[in-house]
Formats: structure tokens, C-alpha cells, sequence
């Protein structure tokens, strides 16, 4: 991670994690995006979690606007997709204009990407060019905004980068999730949340949700720490129309909140399903 670059997060506020996913055949439906569930699992696995994710085409305006945003954020964020080199990846030169910095050949990057090329020279059986046309083209992969710091790729060597909390991986899952935990693991270690997480909740039958606002609303105020939650479904093949209503925290605290949640739906004389325990 680039100490470089400014960011709006004090010292004790916790940054929000967003994602950010590029390119038009997302978007087209020509591929399934994978990397949404897969950050979820990564950022949960930490104790932490996503705050939003965003999908954009391959629209340099409407990349540097994303980008923009994430910079101004202080955020971290994670961009996939469109850091390579051919005609329809924008992100790269996106992130450089959102950022007003020069596109410039990250010396670590040259060497990490020429080792790459030589050994498929040697994988192939052919003499490494330096100077030919297409190696040269290779390199435009280690062009990174001025300043930035790279992300390893274990897969084949070419790097993603980094300019503060905004981390640019490449689309391909095999590359983009270990280069996720790699910047997870090695920038935000200090995030991750070291106690036990506990979710409880009751399937609720034949209540509306403003009904039972009030009664969340004052859950809360009793008990600080505590996330109240409601999640209603119409149409689920177990229980049909229902709300499930929990609470979710520390599981020191969840117990007594938990416990004054049964208790405070009793004089709404509701149908009760199955609870449920999440860690």
C-alpha cells in the first residue's frame, strides 16, 4: 500500500471495503461475475465485511468516475478487471486520470513481467526478444500511475498495483482472489476482528416489518454494540412469507439482546418458526 497517497479515514474510524467490477462482458451477461461472493468469503473469513460493490463496462468515463469516487472515499477498495494491455482495458489510464498523475513504467513491474516473457521464451523453446514488437507491448501491463505500489500475482508474475486503499487486480479469478488476500493479509492485518462474531434469529410468521420497527429501534438502544436486523422473503420454498429478525455482534453481547428480542415479541401474539445461529 502507497503511505503516499491522502485518504479521508481518521485514525480511529475503520475503513469501509467496497468492490468495484469492470468490464462489459459482465454486464453483457457473456460471463457470470464470480468475485462478489468470492470477496464476501475473503473480507467474512477476516471478521470483516463489504460495505458495496459496484459494476461498471468498459467506459472510460464512467471508470474514472468510479475511481474518483473510491479516492475521495477513503475507502479501501478493490477494482477487478481491465488492467491489462489490449484496446478495451481502460483501467490503468482511468485510474491515472482520476488520480491527475502520470502514467509511468513501474520498475519492479519491467522486471517481473520480462522474467515472465523469458521464461515463456524458454517454456516454448524460443530465444527471448527483448525488442520484439509484442514483448514490448507486454510491458505496457507495468504501467501504473505514478507513485503506486504493485500487488503480486502468483499466477504468472505480472503484477496488479495499488495507489493508497484502492487495489487494481485483473479480472481472472485464479489471479485476482490470492492477490486479494495477499493485500488483505499484508496491509490490513490490523482490521481484522480477533473476537467471535455471533448472529442469531427467529423466523417470524404474519407480521409487517413497521410494525415491528419500533421493537428493533429500542433493541438497539438497549443494547449498544448490537446490529438489529429484519429480512423479510415472500416466496421462500421452506417457510413462505416470513421475517427473519435477529440480532448480530460479539456473543457476549448477542445472548442478553437475543433473549430481550423473544421477549418483546411475546405481546404481539406471533407465529414463531425455527431459530437460527450463525458464527
Amino acid at each position: 500500500m502507497n503511505p503516499s497517497q491522502v485518504t479521508h479515514q481518521t485514525n480511529d474510524t475503520p475503513p469501509r471495503f467496497g468492490l468495484i467490477i469492470i468490464g462489459d462482458e459482465i454486464l453483457s451477461g457473456k460471463r457470470a461475475d464470480k468475485h462478489l461472493p468470492k470477496v464476501i468469503e475473503l473480507l467474512k473469513a477476516r471478521g470483516l465485511q463489504l460495505d458495496y460493490a459496484e459494476y461498471v463496462g468498459d467506459a472510460p468515463e464512467r471508470i474514472t468516475a468510479a475511481l474518483r469516487r473510491a479516492f475521495d472515499s477513503g475507502d479501501v477498495v478493490f477494482s477487478t478487471g481491465g488492467i491489462g494491455a489490449t484496446p478495451d482495458d481502460h483501467t490503468r489510464q482511468c485510474a491515472a486520470r482520476a488520480l491527475g498523475l502520470p502514467l509511468v513504467l513501474h520498475p519492479e513491474a519491467k522486471t517481473l513481467i520480462e522474467q515472465r516473457m523469458q521464461n515463456l521464451a524458454r517454456e516454448q523453446g524460443r530465444v527471448y526478444e527483448p525488442d520484439a514488437s509484442d514483448n514490448m507491448h507486454r510491458l505496457n501491463m507495468g504501467v501504473f500511475p505514478a507513485g503506486a505500489s504493485i500487488i503480486p500475482n502468483p499466477y504468472n508474475q505480472i503484477p496488479g498495483f495499488s495507489c493508497g486503499q484502492i487495489h487494481f487486480v485483473p479480472g481472472f479469478p485464479v489471479m485476482a482472489w490470492p492477490m486479494i488476500e495477499w493485500v488483505l493479509d499484508t496491509c490490513y492485518p490490523a482490521l481484522f476482528q480477533v473476537q467471535a462474531w455471533l448472529e442469531q434469529s427467529v423466523i417470524v410468521f404474519g407480521a409487517m416489518e413497521a410494525t415491528l420497527t419500533p421493537l428493533m429501534e429500542q433493541l438497539e438502544r438497549d443494547h449498544p454494540g448490537v446490529k438489529v436486523f429484519s429480512l423479510p422473503s415472500v416466496d421462500h420454498p421452506q417457510f413462505g412469507r416470513h421475517i427473519e429478525l435477529g440480532v448480530k455482534g460479539a456473543p457476549d453481547l448477542v445472548a442478553p439482546a437475543y433473549a430481550a428480542l423473544l421477549t418483546g415479541l411475546k405481546p404481539f401474539d406471533l407465529k414463531l418458526g425455527p431459530e437460527l445461529v450463525h458464527s
